[in-house]
Parts: C-alpha cells; structure tokens; sequence
C-alpha cells in the first residue's frame, strides 16, 4: 500500500506545482491539495492499520513528503508535520485512539510542542491553558497536539506531556503572515481553559523511553522508535524536497538561459557546472543518511532490540546536517541563477524563501543536536527530551 501511495502522490505534482502561489496568497494549503493528498492515502501512511491505516515504514512516508515538497514546500511542510501525527496517537491510550478515529478514520491533526502553556494536574487529568504558535496545517484539523510543563495544586513541575484536545477546546488564531513557508497557515492555538481526560495526555518520558501506552494495541516495530528520530525527519524531509525542487528548476532554467552580462549559454559555463555538481552532492548526501539511519532504526525495533543511545545521538546529528545540507544547496543553486529569478512568482526564490523558512524550526538548531553526538562521544552524560 505504501509503495502505491507514493505513486498516487507523484501523479498529484502538477497540479500541486501549480497551486504553489495560490498557496502562499492565500496563506494556506488549498482545499483542494489536502483532499487530493487526502484521497491518495498520505495522511494515513504512519496510521495503524487497526484504523484502516497502511501502517508503513517510515522511509517510505518520508519519501512521498520529499516528492510533495519538490512541487511546493508549504504543501510538502503540511503534509509531513500532519502527515506524522498520526504515528504520535499510535503512541497514546487505546481510548484517546478510538476518540480520534473511532468517529472518522481520516481525522486529522495539528500540532505546537513548545510547552508555552499551563498544565495543573486534577482530579482524572488536568486543566490546561495558554497559546501555542506555529501550528502548521491547523485549518485543515479538527484535533491538536500541544506541549505543556504539568505542575501539581502548589505549582511544582510534575511531568512534561503532549495533550490531545478536540476543535471546540481551542480556538484558531490567524497571525501567519511571513517571508516564508506562507502556505502552511502555521497560526496560533489558544486554550482559554480545558479539561484533558488523563487518556489524551502522553508523557515525553514515556516517548524518550520508547515505552508508551499504545504500543499494547500497536505492536508494530515503527511504533517503537524514538519520537525524537521520527518528528525531526519529519521536519528536515520537506527542505530537502525543497532543495529538489529547487535543484530540478534550476537545471531547467540554466539549459536555457543566456547570461546577458557575459554572452553566452549558462549551461556552458563550467563554474555554473562545478555549483549544480555541489548542489547535486549535498541533497543526495542529505537523503541517503535518512535513508540509512532509518533503516538502522527499523532494523533495531524488528528484532525487539533497545534503540542504542549512539544510533539515536546519529540521527539527530545528521538531521541538523541534512536540513544544512539542503539549504547549502539551495544558496549554491539560487546564488547561481542571476537576478531574473527574483521576480515574485519564481519557483527557485519561493523554495529559498520556504527552505529558509524552515530552518527556523527548533529541532533544526545544529549546535544543540552536534554538541549532544560530541558529548556523548567524549563519555559525558546526555540528557534531552529530543534524542
């Protein structure tokens, strides 16, 4: 089934090539691109197949999220942070499951992890409060997925936790107005005061030790990866699809361009062709350690074996080095393709813009994923919820 869905999913590029500015007018991903995506069975790769999901590996989810993000980078940004979600639920209780997809198995949702919110632990769950920004994809989900600290009545932090709420329990606020990524409609998520059932709520300790509640119904191997391995390519995935799509615009572009400063065609000009080999280096360097990483993991999980600490600090190090892969590329193939394609509507431009855009998010911060690998190397301790 996976494997049909990324063939789906390539059949959809056209036409989601020619929304791409639609898109970013309109601040969000077209209805019509969601239900396409929809229909395809994208959102459903990662869901389990209790819930008529394809249950897939990874890898493979990644791969249609690359192809999606090589046609427009806010709909390749969308359906891989959505598109992910799905695993995550796998991870809580049984009951929070069937709430989600009991009523309706295409339910689909949203996210924001930062713990900007207030968590009181009560009496069969808590009460939580507060506003999360850059929920990407919001206005096409019914459910959220937000980061809180829990404290007890006297306010000392108990627990961290992604909760699980229902539209209805928090309001959409439209604030997305950016040089970048304008598509993903990626607003804030305000939470006047709700009660979260002591189901819908997962512990990141649960998550960081790869033990999680879901696991009873969900024994899959998938579902016994890292969270950390899993969220962050999910979000390096898309700008390295953007770095695709750029690099395929850009060679099209050059076999035809003449430069009118120097005479001549571009595609002559061996400097032209030492940067395209560049580019083509670090993009394919970037998706081949997904690729062996991924596999590494799976490997592990299928066997039952522990997630070695080592393999995990790896993931997250090539990670940050293959959304710095990509964006190098990126610079290399835009800084080579001279001033005509600063015009608005460019593709080459909106994938700088949209990549650059995406290098913000916080799993991307190189520093903190290599200074985690270095330590670990030099026999320190390493502790964090994202490994």
């Amino acid at each position: 089934m996976g494997g049909n869905v990324v063939e789906a999913v390539g059949e959809l590029l056209p036409a989601l090539r020619e929304r791409a500015q639609e898109a970013e007018d309109a601040r969000r991903v077209p209805e019509e691109s969601i239900k396409a995506l929809q229909e395809a069975g994208l959102f459903r790769l990662l869901q389990p197949k209790r819930y008529g999901g394809a249950e897939a590996d990874p890898t493979t989810f990644y791969t249609a999220v690359r192809s999606i993000a090589s046609a427009c980078g806010s709909t390749g940004w969308v359906a891989s942070v959505v598109g992910v979600h799905p695993w995550q639920l796998a991870l809580f209780p049984e009951q929070a499951q069937d709430d989600v997809w009991g009523p309706d198995p295409h339910t689909r949702l949203s996210s924001s992890y930062a713990p900007t919110g207030r968590a009181v632990a009560v009496d069969g769950g808590y009460r939580l409060k507060g506003r999360w920004s850059f929920s990407s994809g919001c206005d096409h989900a019914t459910w959220v997925l937000l980061g809180g600290i829990v404290t007890d009545a006297d306010g000392n932090q108990i627990d961290f936790c992604t909760f699980l709420l229902p539209l209805g329990d928090y309001a959409i606020e439209d604030v997305w107005d950016t040089v970048g990524l304008r598509g993903t409609g990626s607003n804030d998520i305000v939470v006047e005061d709700a009660f979260v059932p002591a189901h819908r709520a997962l512990s990141f300790a649960d998550t960081s030790r790869c033990r999680c509640p879901g696991q009873e119904v969900n024994p899959g191997p998938s579902y016994r990866l890292p969270f950390a391995s899993v969220f962050s390519y999910a979000i390096t995935t898309p700008i390295i699809g953007m770095a695709t799509g750029a690099y395929d615009a850009h060679v099209a572009y050059m076999r035809e361009r003449v430069r009118a400063s120097f005479g001549g065609k571009a595609a002559a000009d061996p400097y032209s062709q030492v940067r395209v080999a560049d580019a083509a280096g670090e993009i394919d360097a970037a998706w081949l350690q997904l690729e062996r990483n991924m596999a590494e993991l799976m490997r592990h999980a299928t066997a039952g074996e522990k997630i070695p600490m080592t393999l995990r600090l790896q993931v997250r190090r090539d990670q940050v080095r293959g959304t710095g892969r990509a964006i190098a590329a990126i610079d290399t193939l835009f800084e080579n393709s001279g001033g005509r394609v600063l015009k608005s509507g460019t593709p080459i431009q909106r994938f700088w813009r949209d990549a650059h855009a995406g290098r913000m998010h916080a799993i991307n911060d190189p520093e903190r994923a290599m200074s985690m690998f270095g330590a670990a190397e030099f026999g320190a301790p390493v502790q964090d919820a994202m490994i």
